[in-house]
């Protein structure tokens, strides 16, 4: 068997806290968490001293830290921001190999022989991150790639660790076993008695390959410093991003447009050339006092050089007009492709696109001139009322997943089941609803209607009779916030003509939601 490759593994600890922080203009030095599911992806270095740690439910980290800031765990976020770090490294050493974000592998024989020793190629690894304001890099170098990043982590006096040639097996033995093996087979192993790589790697390779099989075998040779995978260099993919400075700063947005118009061509033409369109855009705003803006856009089709200059000037004017005048001057502005397609997939059709591309092309000029919110569509959003789940999304972007507190697809206990009514109230319409007596129906405490209704009207409209009736349904929400507190029954009734509708009655009267037409 051939000797391992000496490795280097550069490691950035706490990466994804670091990668929302800088998203999101926070401070590291807070107690910060990222949950996933419902359970804490990462944390930070402050958070984990109040006692948070991985895997803990939001519930008891929120009860460790009272100040821990909460965020949702975004891998985008990760992999976009570790792109300019990763272009950084290869420049000071080529060949590197992503094994996740915040982790770099890459071959040390070909540094250590540029640089004058494995020390100094360390060296200048770090340094380059100290560039780019990466705190707390640390880096290991070993026999294999594993070792290495295990060395990496075990740096602590100095942000180096080398493992002497031919002594990564000794370095690694200590280590607990559940770093090569899954959790079903670490808690077999321990009931064996075999807790560290050392005593795993004592066993015979056979006996674990037919007790464990290939995944076993693979995690045995990596315990005994027999790796059999090496570092895989990536292939730098093509840049197609854009980027402009602007000197002196420009504080007018019809300006910044008209400037930008040149580079907006130059970044449509780079993916034509690579027979590429692109779908989805985040345009980056540096201003001179030190502000950031970053948002992403989403194109129906795919983006021309106008649309991108469209972009660029609706997210600096907002409500505002073109002409206007910004608050700070903007020195860079900075547009990225966020979703690449085969210009195959976007093809015409042998008779054109018909109808659809003749409306894709009216709504898009006027949206061009009444600004990005001046032409929507109707999406369903969450929610348990009805008209809380109307939500108008401008042309072009995506149905939101998240619109306020509201979450699309999330489990609604009390909303209306399919299928829902064909006419939904946007402004709720005053309902008399009254009995035989002609007293109007109440509902108690317990759910329980007064009186069966007999008939109702519609705002000033005459009574008709109601033919037939169903409920009440209790909604409640936010039964803890006394303020934003809401509960309401909801009713359905048919009337003369056979229409059915949908009633809610709250402590102001009963009201129609909607009707099925």
């Amino acid at each position: 068997m051939s000797a391992p490759t000496r490795t280097i593994v550069l490691w950035c600890p706490d990466w994804p806290i670091f990668a929302a922080c800088r998203e999101l203009g926070l401070d590291p030095a807070l107690p910060i968490a990222l949950t996933e599911s419902g359970l804490v992806y990462a944390c930070s270095a402050a958070a984990r001293g109040d006692g948070v740690a991985r895997g803990l439910k939001l519930r008891e980290a929120q009860y460790r830290s009272p100040a821990l800031t909460v965020l949702d765990y975004d891998v985008s976020v990760d992999v976009r921001l570790f792109e300019p770090v990763v272009r950084a490294v290869e420049t000071t050493v080529p060949g590197v190999q992503i094994v996740r974000p915040g982790t770099l592998a890459m071959r040390a024989r070909g540094p250590a022989r540029y640089y004058g020793g494995e020390d100094a190629a360390a060296q200048a690894l770090l340094a380059t991150m100290t560039r780019l304001g990466v705190p707390d890099v640390r880096v290991g170098i070993a026999d294999g790639p594993f070792a290495a990043e295990q060395a990496a982590r075990a740096a602590r006096a100095t942000p180096v660790g080398i493992v002497a040639v031919g002594t990564s097996a000794a370095f690694i033995a200590p280590l607990p076993v559940g770093l090569v093996t899954d959790a079903r087979t670490t808690t077999l192993l321990n009931r064996l008695g075999v807790r560290t790589l050392g005593e795993f790697a004592a066993l015979p390779g056979a006996d674990v390959r037919r007790r464990f099989g290939a995944a076993g075998a693979f995690a045995h040779d990596r315990a005994a410093g027999r790796e059999q995978t090496g570092v895989t260099a990536r292939t730098p993919p093509p840049e197609f991003e854009v980027q402009q400075e602007f000197e002196p700063p420009l504080d007018r947005i019809d300006q910044l447009a008209f400037a930008f118009r040149v580079r907006a061509d130059e970044f449509i033409d780079r993916m034509r050339a690579k027979r590429l369109v692109c779908t989805g855009i985040r345009v980056e705003l540096d201003d001179e006092r030190g502000g950031h803006s970053s948002r992403s856009w989403l194109h129906p089709q795919w983006f021309t050089p106008a649309d991108v200059v469209d972009r660029v000037r609706w997210q600096l004017q907002g409500t505002g007009t073109a002409d206007a005048g910004l608050a700070s001057p903007i020195v860079r502005l900075r547009v990225v492709p966020e979703r690449i397609d085969s210009t195959g997939n976007h093809e015409a059709g042998l008779w054109g696109g018909g109808p659809d591309e003749r409306v894709h092309h009216g709504l898009t000029r006027v949206q061009s001139m009444l600004g990005h919110d001046g032409v929507v569509t109707a999406a369903i959003g969450g929610g348990r009322m009805l008209a809380d789940r109307q939500v108008l999304v401008p042309w072009g972007d995506r149905g939101p997943e998240r619109t306020g507190d509201r979450v699309r697809g999330a489990p609604w206990p009390g909303s209306l089941p399919a299928l829902a009514p064909a006419s939904v109230f946007r402004e709720r319409l005053r309902i008399r609803l009254v009995g035989d007596d002609g007293a109007s129906v109440a509902i108690d405490d317990r759910g329980a209607i007064s009186t069966p209704p007999a008939r109702f009207a519609v705002g000033g409209d005459g009574e008709a009779p109601v033919r037939a009736w169903a409920g009440p349904w209790p909604v409640v929400e936010r039964w803890w916030d006394a303020e934003h507190a809401k509960r309401v029954h909801r009713f359905q009734i048919v009337d003369h003509d056979g229409c059915a509708w949908l009633l809610v009655r709250d402590a102001d009267g009963w009201w129609a939601e909607a009707r099925y037409d």
